[in-house]
């Protein structure tokens, strides 16, 4: 033995032995059992480290393939499992000092010269790896503190070094390292060994059995051999995890800090800017970095920096550095503070240096991790031990610190964010030079920086404006206003964050920036021009907020002031934008109705006070000065540089002119209305408000006639030839025209008729609800122009009197708009006044006032694409004009329908169906959420209930879709025998007449037409036209829109017009026939044809006029017509390529059709036998026999599968036919008898039909299967069908017979088959719902067909017999029931929708249930309510018995067995307690048991009003939904979770209102975390709130159970006070959606209705600070609106 140690470690030792031998030999050493070293994992470590030290120190000289192979080796080693099990069972290995330093050498060799020029990088990153993989080996690093961070920071530049790498350069880690723990084992036999010499151990190492070749020129492994592949960035995270942990083991709070400033935060920020940017995503991507890889490292990467940089023991020296000295004088100790002298300066330093990164993404990363120390910050030092409001201060302080690192100056000389003479380098690989830091860019940056920092003060709550007003004179103020008024200097109004930070500012302090008012009201609203989408939302957001905030200040009218001088002062360079958008005006009428009264008309008097003082003087002499410089000529270039500019001014005016016209009617139309109630100080403000706007208008409106006056005369001046005049005509004629089309007179004229418009509107509002306001338009007609009578004033607006008559549409689109409004508005007028309407001339002048807003040219008026309109009337330009227009008249359809003329009415209902046959084909999906368009306001009207309250139009619409349908069929190809209807109308067309009563007679013959060509299509079995697939497209489309018509709008004509031709279109249309040829797989487009067909024709069977039909045509005929038809097409093979799903669709809408139509032939008592009869006698002929046996006999032939289609037609016909007259009996005996004849014929050929069906199946295999078309559900279907309609009609004959016989089924044989076929396929494996569904309901009529089959007057062994018979399926069934619902492979909402089904079961299995068996079902519950199967994992089974529970609590049961259910339903509700309580443990158990068990307890509780009389059980009910988890829940599960508690909660107060008395505690804090719960799921989540509709509908449950609550005032008014504070403190942490917090507060506010006055008191006492903030606001709101509201309705309650 000790000859063989000292041969191994001879060799090893010996400088003779080469260095390739010496490797051969270490790895034979280390994987054989034959090498018997003492410590021999010790020795070869050793000696590997030792060589490899050795080299790098240049004491020895090897070859560089073994330099790599020493690295595999030491890497082998240091991952085998031989090495890690031997340091778990505690034996001592260490690793030479010198191998930390030996790694940190490598890797800083390899971050200096690139990892693609040195060898081995992977190979050492494993040995990192290994290292650290195990605590006795990560010694080496962790023993001393510098080393660890020296190895993390350069692991960190590493990977910045990656990251910003070419994507085209090979990835670091690509390279595969071979571990050779696997072939290391001890399969090596041992021999009987001595001394060896070298030789004789190189032969050994030859012969060894299953050892791999160890060759030291290999340096790279085969592709066979790659196991592991080690990651840079999986080192990073262990070498961080590594470091995290030593870190937070350190003593010294200062030496961490100084080391992680000195040496880890520049290369840690870059990293993390890295990871973090979107622009370095495709080197993420090429460097195979996982996302939850690249989160865990920047997760690591903030703990090591906030505990390092922001310790607590660091407390005293921030506080130190920040905070003013007189601040904090006398808290310092003798000694000064242990601690970094000044760490806010040394942090800074860092960040600011330059050499860590790129130039040009220094300020980039700079921006990002200032915000990022500051998150640090506030949650290390904000929420600390002591003071709040010095910690506050200490925060503010360090904001302070931070901003000017931006590089921005609050001094009003502000820099651009990085100093524009800063030198800018490429990187290298950058293919495109970096953006200057002086460009918008970097103001970008600057101002994200500074929004995340101004935001977070805001959550932070730093903030405090009376403490820093009183106790730190307004330090934070003057901070904040500073760097307002430097965002306002220096405005960025390109950037949407420049708009953020104003509103972070404005949400601080509105004082912040009320100084500076106008200039943001001029740079962030009025003057901004930016149309950029997201500028645009950022500035909506932005005005929207400083209205809300001047609104709960009560000071909207300086607001307005300020608003009003900035539009009002002169901007000549150009255009303004529109001063209100969509989101504003929304945004202004919501805070006007929260501002009293004299406020709002405050605004509008400051509006026209603007428009007199400031815009119309200059307007008005601005035309004087024109009107003078044309009467002198100024033919001269300074005269028309005059003139020029005079115009450039007048436009200026009339622009602002515009806005305000435009502001003023938003403003009003926002105002509350007078009413009697109003004081009479308000309706005198209003009057006399009034008064001035109505001035304002009439004064424009003259100036604009005065201007067109002048004109004429100045034009008909300069036609006369002057002396020393050299103008030519056509130029003043020019001149004159662009004067007439100036930009000025069209603004000022839209502005004139807009205040016009709003003064008509609000006056006649006023006049109709306040009796105290004098409306001028009652005044005489000689006082004022506009105090003219109504009808005056609608004759002058009509003839062009009050406007000139220039004005026309198509240049003036919203001149045109408004004249239209004001034409409405004068319309309502005079049908309000009675007397009006009783004089001979107004039906004549309503007349043309109706076709003047028709305007039937614009409509006919063809478009190229589609416009859109936003709903604002300032939007109304040429783009928008068609659609603004169309929406006004559809609007007032009602108002102007009844007197527009036949031709007016055609031309609207062409209109409506253009638009919508025209739409686009994307739906819409390019257009602005909120817009119009002319498609869209089409199908709003088309599905809206007023068109069919409009007689005429709606008329017009259905003729025009018959006449879009005949023109699509006359353009088909009409094969041989051309249909009388085509005939008719080509006839009819030539003979046609412009008067409509002439073309009646000729609607009638087109219906008679119509049935002539149905009736012949159906006897030869023909179709008359064929269609294309184009056309059948348009016909489909045009079916769309009859889909949205109601049929019952529709009057006799029409109905029966559109039927006749929707049934033509069924039994004698086609494809033709090469297309079919050519293009199979369109053939499924066929049954999609016929299913919209048989959709709407099933619904005009619905309508009230549809006898009107069955005069042309009988019913059975119609019938016939429609079932042969349908045959016909499927015989054809016209649905042999249409899949299962929309096969039964189809099938579905036949037997649809078919029950509607029987069902009105016999409610219409109208020849009802001949009709039925001949329907029985068509299903029943021998035709229908032959179709059943060629289906059952067919084989593969020219149409497979078309025969047997054929069958399933005829069976669903016979179906819906029987089940229609099924459901009808018991209306008279002779009805009966005649239904009941009719009944067992169509039963009698049910029978064989179906057997046909079943036989088909076992001829050829090649025969579409019933599996394959319809499914096994349609066969259960029709079998159910068969056997209600033997069981309805032996019902009706047992009535009618005095004796008792035994009923007897005609097929009972077939029925007791497809019930044992149930019980074998029903639970064995996966089957369709549909098919679950119907053999559910097939049991059910089974079950029930077996006990009536039990006749009463049996002998006792036939009825022991039966009773036995019945027993074993009722056992079955059971059993089959418990199979269904514990499978496996039923998913929750399969259950979910089963359970009708199931109920029905249950239903009949109970109804006449003997003690016996339902002492079994209750067996079967109480075995299935067992805990310990919940705990082993069989959920299902408990499940479903709680689901059987459920549903036989709803179950009617014979009185004994109420007795035995009501009796054992405590254990059952105890049993369910402990199951919840169980359950909720695992969060995964919520959705599929825990929910429907609180269901079952719920229906327990509810069926068991007054049975259950303990109201413990009802107590330990609400225990077990006290423990329910409505936390971190996905949306759906959260939706269902928190609806089964809240009905818990309601069975419980409406059903046992007696347990509520002792209870009611309980019950609060079960519904207290409903509350908690929605107010945590319903808070604002920015644009990602995808799932607001869950929420919302939980808010609403909340508001209902609040007036529950309320209603039972008896149990819970000692309660209420604490009811509210519960709300209010979960309110106080949370920021709601405003439509959950609407219903929320509504809620509440029932709670407050409650609360005395002495529950006010002590809330407001009792609360805290910031909570009581909350219930002020709260409790003034509910003062404001709902109690006023409450003790309005109290006057007139008895």
């Amino acid at each position: 033995m000790a000859a063989f140690y000292s041969g191994i470690h001879l060799k090893l030792k010996s400088p003779n032995t080469p260095w390739e031998d010496k490797l051969k030999l270490a790895r034979f050493a280390w994987v054989s059992t034959q090498c018997l070293l003492p410590n021999k994992e010790q020795v070869l470590l050793d000696w590997c480290i030792h060589a490899l030290t050795g080299r790098y120190n240049q004491k020895v000289e090897f070859s560089q393939n073994v330099l790599e192979g020493l690295w595999f080796y030491l890497d082998d080693l240091l991952h085998s499992r031989k090495l890690h099990s031997l340091l778990k069972q505690g034996k001592t290995i260490s690793l030479r000092l010198n191998m930390a330093q030996l790694l940190l050498d490598r890797l800083q060799e390899c971050a200096r010269v690139g990892p693609e020029n040195m060898a081995c990088v992977s190979t050492i990153l494993s040995v990192c790896q290994g290292l650290l993989s195990s605590p006795a080996l990560s010694s080496v690093f962790t023993t001393k503190y510098e080393l660890i961070v020296d190895l993390l920071a350069k692991l960190c530049s590493l990977a910045c070094r990656e990251l910003q790498q070419p994507l085209l350069t090979e990835p670091l880690m690509t390279e595969s390292i071979t571990c050779q723990d696997e072939v290391m084992n001890d399969c090596l036999q041992p021999q009987p060994t001595r001394d060896l010499d070298s030789s004789q151990i190189e032969q050994m190492i030859e012969n060894s059995p299953n050892q791999l070749t160890f060759d030291a020129n290999t340096s790279t492994p085969k592709p066979k051999e790659i196991i592991r592949s080690a990651s840079l960035f999986e080192v990073l995270l262990q070498v961080l995890s590594c470091y995290l942990s030593v870190q937070r083991q350190q003593a010294n709070p200062n030496r961490v800090f100084t080391l992680v400033t000195n040496q880890l935060i520049q290369p840690l920020i870059l990293l993390r800017h890295l990871l973090t940017s979107g622009e370095f995503a495709p080197a993420h991507t090429h460097l195979r970095l996982r996302q939850q890889l690249s989160r865990d490292i920047r997760i690591k990467i903030d703990s090591i920096l906030q505990l390092a940089l922001f310790p607590s023991e660091h407390l005293t020296s921030y506080t130190e550095e920040l905070l003013p000295s007189k601040e904090d004088s006398g808290k310092r100790g003798p000694g000064g503070a242990k601690g970094p002298l000044k760490p806010v300066s040394a942090i800074l330093s860092k960040l600011s240096a330059q050499g860590y990164c790129e130039p040009s993404l220094h300020y980039t990363v700079k921006s990002n991790t200032l915000s990022l120390l500051f998150k640090f910050f506030l949650e290390s030092y904000a929420k600390s031990r002591g003071s709040e409001e010095a910690h506050r201060m200490l925060c503010f302080y360090f904001l302070t610190s931070l901003v000017p690192a931006l590089e921005v100056h609050l001094d009003g000389q502000s820099l651009s964010p990085a100093k524009a003479d800063q030198p800018v380098s490429v990187s290298p690989g950058q293919t495109s030079p970096p953006l200057s830091l002086c460009s918008p860019e970097s103001w970008s940056l600057a101002l994200l920086a500074l929004e995340s920092l101004l935001s977070q003060a805001l959550s932070a709550d730093i903030y405090n404006v009376a403490a820093d007003k009183i106790r730190h004179e307004e330090v934070q103020l003057k901070f904040y206003s500073a760097l307002g008024q430097m965002l306002l200097n220096q405005a960025q109004p390109s950037i949407p964050a420049w708009y953020r930070c104003l509103k972070m500012l404005l949400s601080l302090n509105h004082l912040i920036l009320e100084p500076e008012l106008d200039q943001l009201l001029s740079s962030a609203w009025v003057n901004s021009k930016c149309m950029d989408a997201r500028v645009q939302r950022a500035r909506q957001l932005m005005v929207c907020s400083l209205l809300q905030t001047y609104t709960k200040l009560r000071q909207l009218p300086r607001l307005f002031s300020e608003l009003l001088s900035v539009i009002c002062q002169p901007a000549l360079d150009d255009l303004q934008p529109l001063l209100l958008s969509e989101s504003v005006s929304a945004s202004l009428r919501t805070c006007l109705l929260d501002t009293p009264a004299s406020q709002g008309l405050e605004i509008c008097s400051l509006v026209l006070e603007s428009i007199k003082r400031c815009i119309l003087p200059g307007l008005v002499r601005k035309e004087r000065e024109a009107e003078k410089m044309e009467i002198d000529g100024g033919g001269n270039d300074k005269g028309e540089n005059r003139e020029i500019k005079v115009d450039l001014e007048r436009e200026d005016a009339s622009m602002k002119l515009f806005s305000l016209s435009h502001l003023l009617h938003v403003v009003m139309f926002s105002l509350k209305t007078l009413d009697c109630a109003s004081p009479l100080t308000i309706v005198r403000q209003s009057q006399g408000l009034m008064e001035v706007m109505q001035q304002v208008a009439k004064e424009l409106l003259h100036l604009l006639t005065e201007k067109k006056a002048g004109q004429t005369n100045i034009s008909s001046s300069k036609t006369t030839p002057g002396k020393g005049k050299n103008v030519s005509l056509k130029e003043s004629e020019k001149v004159s025209e662009f004067k007439v089309g100036a930009m000025w007179e069209q603004k000022t004229q839209e502005a004139a008729l807009l205040l016009r418009y709003t003064w008509v509107e609000v006056d006649t509002l006023f006049s109709i609800h306040c009796s105290k306001y004098r409306s001028h338009q009652t005044a005489p007609a000689s006082e004022t122009e506009d105090g003219a009578p109504v009808l005056t004033q609608i004759k002058n607006l009509l003839s062009g009197e009050i406007v000139p008559a220039c004005l026309r549409p198509p240049r003036r689109p919203m001149s045109s708009f408004l004249l239209n409004l004001l034409t409405v508005q004068q319309m309502k007028k005079v049908l309000l006044d009675t007397s009006l309407l009783s004089e001979p001339s107004t039906a004549a002048l309503l007349n043309t006032a109706a076709q003047f807003i028709l305007e039937k040219s614009e409509l006919e008026r063809s478009l190229d694409g589609e416009q859109v309109w936003d709903g604002q009337i300032a939007s109304v330009n040429a783009s928008s004009n068609r659609v603004a227009h169309w929406y006004l008249v559809t609007s007032n359809l009602p108002l102007i329908a009844p007197y527009l003329s036949g031709e007016n009415v055609g031309c609207l209902a062409d209109m409506l169906v253009n638009s919508l046959l025209n739409r686009p084909t994307n739906g819409g999906k390019a257009r602005p959420s909120g817009c119009l368009t002319v498609s869209l306001i089409s199908l709003q009207l088309l599905q809206s209930p007023i068109l069919a309250e409009l007689p005429s139009l709606f008329s017009a619409t259905v003729c025009s879709l018959t006449q879009r349908i005949i023109s699509v069929l006359k353009a088909a190809h009409v094969a041989k025998v051309c249909p009388t209807l085509l005939k008719f109308q080509e006839k009819g067309h030539r003979a046609n007449t412009p008067e409509r009563d002439a073309s009646q007679p000729s609607m009638s013959t087109l219906r008679e037409a119509i049935v002539e060509d149905i009736l012949a299509s159906s006897k030869t079995g023909e179709a008359f036209v064929l269609l294309t697939d184009v056309q059948r497209k348009e016909l489909v489309d045009i079916l769309q829109l009859l889909t949205n018509l109601n049929p019952d709008g529709m009057n006799c004509e029409d109905l029966s017009s559109i039927f006749l031709l929707l049934l033509f279109m069924l039994t004698s249309t086609s494809t033709q026939r090469d297309q079919m040829a050519a293009d199979p797989p369109e053939l499924g487009d066929d049954a999609f044809f016929h299913l919209k067909l048989l959709r709407i024709m099933t619904c005009l069977l619905e309508g009230r006029h549809f006898q009107s039909v069955l005069k042309l045509i009988h019913g059975g005929s119609l019938l016939q017509a429609f079932v042969s038809s349908l045959l016909w097409h499927s015989h054809n093979g016209s649905f042999r390529a249409t899949g299962s799903s929309e096969l039964l669709d189809f099938i579905k809408a036949v037997q649809s059709f078919i029950r509607s139509l029987v069902q009105l032939v016999i409610i219409r008592k109208s020849s009802v036998r001949l009709n039925l009869d001949q329907i029985a006698s068509y299903f029943t002929s021998k035709e229908m026999a032959n179709m059943q046996i060629v289906a059952s006999k067919s084989t593969v032939a020219d149409k497979p599968g078309a025969s047997i289609l054929s069958v399933y037609i005829l069976l669903a016909s016979l179906t819906s036919f029987s089940q229609a007259m099924t459901s009808n009996l018991g209306r008279s005996k002779p009805m009966d008898q005649t239904l009941t004849q009719m009944i067992t014929r169509t039963t009698a050929t049910l029978g064989p039909a179906v057997e046909s069906v079943l036989k088909s199946q076992s001829v050829s295999q090649s025969v579409i299967q019933p599996a394959c078309i319809l499914g096994q559900a349609f066969l259960v279907e029709v079998v159910t069908v068969m056997l209600h309609c033997e069981l309805s009609s032996h019902s009706v004959e047992d009535e009618s017979k005095q004796n008792d016989t035994q009923l007897s089924l005609s097929h009972m044989a077939l029925y007791r088959s497809f019930c044992y076929q149930i019980f074998k396929e029903i639970s064995c494996a996966y089957r369709p719902l549909d098919f679950l569904v119907s053999s559910l309901h097939f049991l059910s009529a089974f079950y029930n067909a077996m006990e009536k089959t039990r006749g009463e007057g049996e002998q006792e062994q036939g009825k022991d017999k039966a009773g036995k018979e019945l027993n074993e399926l009722y056992v079955q069934i059971l059993q089959t029931l418990h199979r269904l619902l514990t499978a496996s492979w039923l998913s929750e909402s399969d259950v979910c929708e089963l359970e009708p089904a199931v109920q029905k079961l249950l239903r009949h299995l109970v109804e006449k249930s003997t003690t016996g068996r339902f002492n079994l079902l209750l067996l079967t519950i109480k075995e299935g309510l067992v805990t310990g199967k919940l705990r082993a994992g069989n959920y299902r089974e408990v499940r479903s018995a709680a689901i059987i529970t459920k549903l036989l609590s709803c179950c009617q049961l014979p009185e004994p067995c109420t007795k035995a259910l009501w009796l054992i339903a405590p254990q059952i509700i105890s049993a369910m307690v402990f199951l919840v309580k169980s359950s909720a443990q695992d969060v995964s158990l919520t959705l599929p048991f825990t929910v429907p068990t609180v269901a079952s307890m719920t229906s327990l509780l509810r069926q068991g009003e007054g049975l259950i009389t303990n109201p413990h059980h009802v107590i330990l009910v609400l225990g077990a939904l006290q423990l329910l988890p409505l936390d971190h829940l996905t949306p759906s599960v959260y939706q269902s979770a928190f609806l089964a508690v809240h009905e818990a909660l309601f069975a419980i107060i409406q059903c046992h209102p007696q347990v509520m008395l002792n209870a009611a505690p309980s019950f609060l804090n079960v519904f207290y975390r409903l509350v908690a719960s929605i107010m945590q799921e319903g808070r604002q989540r920015g644009d990602s709130d995808t799932d607001g509709d869950v929420y919302l509908q939980c808010s609403r449950l909340i508001e209902r159970m609040y007036s529950h609550i309320a209603a039972r005032a008896e149990s819970f008014t000692t309660l209420s006070a604490f009811m509210v504070a519960q709300y209010v403190t979960e309110l106080q942490k949370v920021t709601l959606r405003p439509d959950v917090k609407l219903h929320l507060t509504e809620g509440i506010y029932r709670i407050l209705d409650l609360c005395g006055e002495q529950n006010i008191k002590f809330l407001m006492a009792g609360l805290q600070m910031g909570v009581r903030e909350v219930f002020n606001e709260l409790y003034s709101s509910y003062t404001h609106y709902h109690k006023a509201q409450r003790q309005g309705e109290d006057k007139y309650t008895v």
